[in-house]
């Protein structure tokens, strides 16, 4: 567990052309064998007029928008031919093709876009190429109120128009609430095709220490939304059989790790305490009994920093930077960033670069962006190597960050 403090860093603005650039394949995780194949990407980004070149502590950094007028995006994810799916908070997705977004996707789910519910994340199954499958998160409406729920569907394109096709909600956790936050979201596939996800625990601490309780765990199904028979809590009495770890207190982002082969999660903490935990089977993260940070009021948070039973986070931020998505860099274009964390902020508004060592430690911070595109929702890799990131606005952009030298 490391707590560092920020960084500095200086940038510049400059009107630069862009170039043609080479798709350069990217297999997503060695183990996932997944080749994801985009002839067009470069017709993602070309013809920008105007980019932005940012110092960073190894390399220069280029920042552009792709796209713009998004209404709060919240999750991203690439298909093939260069394409990228984006949701919107307010029940809509979109798609990025050859520069320009679709109209809304046909077919989306209803959600309960009230606070921070709505359409969530998104993620393409891993045999996208051939099933066409994608699955998203969404606050569901239901009997109490609403929840978070898994749903998938096939993409299917006709023309200039895109819809799901076989939509179905495959997850649905129980004890919906009138609450209108802490529904956690994030989606990430394991290599063993199993399907990862979060639920926050919906403002009401103590649910995240109740293992028949869906609120506040890091979750794990089989594509089809069946339990896989290795979870942690199957077969035990009063424990819900989806959940992978508990004690979480609103996990919004979360990834695969290819230096590790685990999971990790990065969580919103209170007043201060935000955390990166390394998430095994079975494992207590602490939330509300142990942690970091204070109440907004003020006052102490459970028993502490630490107890017996509780793991402690590999990092923690306090002050709260209010973390989101999070991406591990596996690309070509950055190698002096290859295996670190990307972790984007909301209160923040930055990108904060995780620096790892050999063996997945965190062991330094580099604080980049910071007040130039806003609340940073989502960050990915796209399969050239560069860094899309989503920013949590009104009119909302897609922006790509590139290599400037």
């Amino acid at each position: 567990m490391l707590k560092f403090p920020s960084s500095t860093q200086g940038h510049r603005n400059l009107s630069c052309t862009l170039l043609p650039m080479a798709y350069l394949i990217y297999q997503k995780g060695e183990d996932m064998q997944r080749l994801i194949v985009g002839s067009l990407m470069a017709s993602l980004w070309t013809g920008a007029a105007q980019a932005q070149i940012f110092q960073t502590e190894l390399v220069d950094i280029r920042a552009e928008t792709l796209a713009e007028g998004l209404q709060y995006p919240w999750g991203l994810d690439f298909l093939t031919d260069g394409n990228a799916i984006v949701t919107e908070r307010g029940g809509t997705m979109r798609v990025l093709s050859k520069g320009e977004l679709s109209a809304p996707v046909e077919g989306a789910p209803e959600v309960a876009a009230v606070g921070q519910g709505g359409l969530l994340d998104v993620a393409a199954a891993p045999d996208f190429a051939e099933s066409g499958m994608v699955y998203f998160s969404f606050s569901e409406p239901g009997e109490g109120g609403a929840g978070t729920a898994i749903g998938r569907g096939k993409l299917v394109q006709d023309g200039e128009t895109w819809r799901l096709e076989g939509v179905e909600t495959i997850f649905s956790m129980g004890k919906k609430t009138s609450k209108s936050q802490h529904f956690g979201s994030r989606l990430a596939f394991h290599p063993d095709g199993t399907l990862f996800f979060t639920i926050g625990e919906r403002g009401q601490g103590e649910r995240a220490q109740d293992p028949a309780d869906h609120a506040g765990s890091v979750l794990r199904i089989n594509p089809d939304g069946s339990v896989p028979e290795d979870n942690p809590f199957v077969g035990q009495e009063n424990a819900a059989p989806e959940i992978w770890s508990i004690g979480h207190r609103n996990p919004q982002g979360m990834v695969f790790d290819p230096v590790t082969n685990t999971i990790w999660v990065v969580e919103h903490g209170a007043r201060g305490g935000d955390e990166v935990n390394h998430v095994e089977p079975g494992k207590n993260y602490g939330w509300p009994v142990i942690s970091y940070g204070v109440h907004y009021s003020g006052q102490k948070i459970g028993i502490g920093t630490e107890a017996e039973g509780y793991e402690q986070p590999e990092y923690y931020w306090d002050p709260s930077i209010a973390p989101s998505g999070m991406a591990v860099y596996t690309g070509r274009m950055f190698p002096e960033w290859q295996g670190d964390f990307l972790v984007g902020a909301l209160k923040f508004e930055l990108l904060s670069r995780l620096e790892r060592g050999s063996d997945g430690k965190v062991t330094g911070e580099e604080q980049l962006l910071k007040g130039s595109f806003g609340r940073i929702r989502d960050v990915n890799v796209a399969p050239d190597g560069s860094i899309w990131l989503l920013n949590d606005e009104a009119s909302g952009a897609i922006i790509r960050i590139s290599r400037a030298r």
